[in-house]
């Protein structure tokens, strides 16, 4: 069963930061090295050339350094997609609820959806469906409603069992389907760690999601 209700304010999500790392003074001695490296076979005796041993070993020193050079760029990148969030700032999303349109987690409490029809629908049907896809519920709901509450009930009446639930809200024009888009909930946090563009936000429901699908945030109950 679903329940127009009034809309919520939203609040943008925290915004994390970035720092930068450099590993100019192993970048320099490396130029040094090529320098001086050119300047000795641009100027040996064609009578006396370098001996062929001492060749080789100044260039496995000279690749010694560029790798030495190589791995602190890959560091430095490291540190830079890293050094922007710190462990507290990944604490603080622990324990929040935070609006996505990913699948929500039903516990036996109602729970609030929020979706707006198309701006030409004369009609809109909220569909329910479980964690494998299946279609539990179809219920009308009014097309200038913005946010509802679902009461976690089967289309017979009967409660659901608890676990994680996905919703879609149909807009139509007379019998014309004009749209079918995924409904946003509030999900609670229980797990946050830095991926490899952005933070991750593990949810109750299983999801995980980047801090970019988040549209709200707000204390967790």
């Amino acid at each position: 069963m679903i329940t127009p209700t009034q809309s919520t304010t939203q609040t943008n999500a925290p915004v994390q930061g970035a720092s930068k790392s450099q590993a100019a003074s192993v970048a320099s001695d490396f130029d040094t090295f090529l320098l001086l490296m050119t300047t000795q076979a641009q100027n040996q005796d064609p009578l006396e050339p370098m001996d062929s041993s001492e060749y080789a070993s100044q260039l496995a020193q000279f690749s010694m350094v560029e790798q030495q050079v190589q791995t602190n760029e890959a560091l430095s990148g490291l540190v830079l997609s890293l050094g922007g969030v710190k462990l507290e700032e990944l604490a603080n999303w622990i324990g929040m609820d935070v609006k996505t349109t990913a699948a929500f987690h039903f516990d036996g409490e109602p729970v609030t959806l929020s979706a707006q029809a198309a701006a030409t629908a004369d009609g809109a049907v909220m569909v329910i469906r479980d964690s494998n896809g299946t279609e539990i519920e179809r219920v009308s709901v009014p097309v200038t409603q913005t946010d509802f509450v679902w009461a976690g009930t089967a289309s017979d009446g009967s409660p659901l069992p608890a676990g994680s639930y996905t919703a879609t809200l149909e807009s139509y024009e007379g019998d014309e389907l004009l749209s079918a888009q995924p409904v946003a909930a509030y999900n609670q946090v229980v797990e946050a760690q830095v991926g490899e563009d952005s933070v991750l936000l593990t949810l109750e429901s299983g999801q995980v999601v980047p801090v970019g699908m988040v549209t709200a945030v707000r204390a967790g109950a």
